[in-house]
């Protein structure tokens, strides 16, 4: 068995020279014991993840019995026409996990990991209708869930403004090659948050195998 990831830079292997960001999907393989493949791209969204061929390219090393892990919406959300949370987002979600299915694999979608935007002690929702969206397709389809929108708000407003800064791409003057004159990003990982957020991706890919024999349970909605 094999997982395939499928989203954005928030998922995405880390790019040669910008060290420590990384996505969460780079760090999965510390956590689980299965191969993990990871298609994710920064910048994607559902309709340019298929543009560049990288949904066929995912599909083409599908086996049955694999599992593949969708999270999209942090750049749909930007073309907001063409990609609506009601609309041509979530038509392509549906896509996906049909396409995989029709592969012998499971799919499982995610919710977008939450902006650490805090206003006084919680965070700011970010995403709008984009997460409710995918936990009502989920329901609709009847394929497992992981909230990862949830996760990380709980996470984030669990260590506080200080402490969650740790877990993003916050670097000092000098720190890093790729960023200089240093870098408040508040939307990708270092590697200390995308550890964080692949060991719950990875517990909860274990709890859904679980609750259906090593094969990822109908309508699993995970959060935090």
């Amino acid at each position: 068995m094999t997982y395939h990831l499928a989203g954005d830079s928030t998922v995405a292997p880390m790019k040669p020279g910008e060290e420590p960001m990384a996505g969460w999907g780079e760090c999965l393989p510390l956590f689980v014991d299965a191969p993990v493949r990871n298609l994710a791209f920064g910048g994607a969204t559902t309709a340019s993840f298929v543009a560049a061929g990288s949904w066929d390219a995912l599909l083409d090393g599908v086996a049955p019995g694999d599992t593949v892990v969708i999270q999209f919406g942090h750049n749909d959300q930007k073309e907001p026409e063409l990609l609506a949370a009601r609309g041509g987002y979530t038509d392509l979600l549906r896509r996906f996990v049909a396409d995989a299915q029709a592969r012998g694999a499971a799919a499982v979608l995610c919710t977008s990991c939450e902006r650490r935007w805090f206003d006084g002690e919680r965070i700011t929702p970010t995403h709008g209708d984009y997460p409710n969206a995918v936990r009502d397709l989920a329901h609709e389809l009847d394929v497992p869930l992981i909230d990862l929108t949830v996760f990380t708000t709980w996470l984030y407003e669990h260590l506080g403004d200080a402490g969650s800064a740790r877990l993003l791409s916050h670097y000092a003057p000098g720190e890093t090659a790729a960023w200089p004159a240093g870098l408040a990003d508040d939307t990708h990982f270092r590697l200390e948050g995308a550890r964080a957020v692949a060991a719950f991706v990875a517990r909860s890919l274990r709890a859904i195998e679980r609750r259906d024999g090593d094969a990822p349970a109908r309508g699993s909605q995970l959060v935090s």
